[in-house]
């Protein structure tokens, strides 16, 4: 494929123009891996610094408009002041993100610890975080556990599935209005024998077990080498328990390295199956979300980037011929069906792209905007002093 029909590139634009990607305050942060976090200099001091870069984010791309929050890395204390400030900054606060594994308490489990008053505390915070969606007027709520064990017999597998699923009931039973609770999962570690939400199986049957507004995140670096990804994907949107991603890439584990940097391949075939299922439109509801570890890279840069690659990846998806793969695919012409796949792929969107960037009013190279703007330089002058953000190691 290398010219685009006026009326392809009309529909392409139309869906890029409407695309919506968030972006994690954590991405901002210091962070690493469990050995060592590199500091760097500009870095935010507190949530406030990193909504102005995820603003900066914004500005250079067009479709970053909310970042979310991760409690209690981001604790205010007035939310509303904070959801205000990124109003004026030109993003809004997006997912509220829990977080029930940095805590001593929670070193045999959160909700689903055998100690009863440790779940009671885990779960205390899960309503916390409804209380701040509620000020935020967030509307996701989401849960990632690192709970599980390490040893066969150091704890009940059905007793903590049964204290999982009534944690979840409460945290859901909490929820008002259009907001939702989005489960993800995680395949390992830090429980390396057992997790208590381990695949997309175990999410989605607590999800259909909570009710409809109970969906299902994807974490793109929380799977077994070779799992076909974009299998879950299709079956969770048939099943309407799709809630959002965490767009990421591994080339081993939970790597989170940049979005498409080891797999673009992958990332492709992950939104064929979204535009195919036209979910890809914000009032479908699905919250795409970077979640990744900035570890050497300089942070607003490195998310700059990553949102054009799933910018990339998007506008491949979208030059699909459906038509001539669904004419393949009923007469069994196989090779004919995986080159209409591979002829969008392998189209070079960049100029299509930088067309977009330039109608929406922005500069068609956004990274390199960025690089001349001066931010950075701007930023390490006035982050000075302060405890830097960050999660440790």
């Amino acid at each position: 494929m290398t010219d685009i029909a006026p009326a392809t590139r009309t529909r392409v634009l139309a869906a890029l123009r409407e695309q919506r990607i968030e972006t994690p305050s954590w991405a901002y942060g210091n962070s690493g891996t469990r050995f060592k976090v590199f500091r760097q200099e500009g870095v935010p001091r507190d949530p406030y610094e990193k909504i102005a870069d995820a603003a900066t984010v914004h500005r250079f791309t067009g479709v970053a408009p909310t970042v979310a929050l991760h409690i209690p890395w981001d604790r205010v204390d007035d939310y509303a002041v904070l959801a205000a400030y990124a109003k004026e900054q030109g993003v809004e606060l997006g997912t509220i993100n829990a977080n029930v594994f940095q805590d001593d308490d929670y070193r045999l489990g959160s909700v689903t610890n055998p100690d009863p008053a440790v779940r009671r505390k885990a779960i205390g915070h899960l309503l916390e975080c409804v209380d701040i969606m509620d000020a935020t007027g967030s509307r996701d709520l989401k849960l990632w556990f690192s709970d599980g064990t390490n040893y066969p017999g150091q704890d009940s597998i059905p007793q903590r599935q049964d204290r999982l699923a009534a944690a979840l009931r409460e945290a859901y039973g909490r929820l008002t209005g259009d907001q939702r609770l989005l489960l993800e999962y995680k395949l390992f570690e830090p429980a390396f024998y057992m997790t208590d939400v381990p695949d997309w199986g175990t999410a989605y049957a607590h999800c259909v077990e909570l009710g409809e507004r109970a969906q299902v995140v994807i974490d793109t670096g929380h799977h077994a080498p070779g799992t076909n990804v974009e299998f879950i994907v299709a079956f969770l949107l048939r099943a309407g328990r799709l809630g959002g991603f965490d767009f990421n890439s591994r080339f081993y584990a939970d790597d989170d390295l940049m979005v498409g940097a080891a797999n673009p391949f992958e990332l492709f075939r992950v939104m064929h199956e979204i535009v195919g299922a036209d979910a890809l439109r914000p009032a479908y509801g699905i919250a795409f979300m970077l979640d990744q570890c900035h570890n050497i890279e300089p942070k607003v840069e490195a998310v700059i980037r990553s949102v054009l690659n799933v910018q990339e990846a998007t506008a491949k998806a979208l030059l699909v011929d459906v038509e001539a793969l669904a004419a393949a695919q009923r007469s069994g012409d196989v090779l004919g069906a995986n080159a209409v796949l591979m002829d969008a792929y392998n189209t070079d969107v960049r100029p299509l792209l930088r067309d977009l960037r330039t109608e929406m009013g922005l500069d068609p190279d956004p990274v390199g905007a960025y690089r001349r703007s001066g931010y950075l330089e701007k930023v390490r002058a006035e982050r000075v002093g302060g405890e830097q953000a960050g999660w440790g190691a």
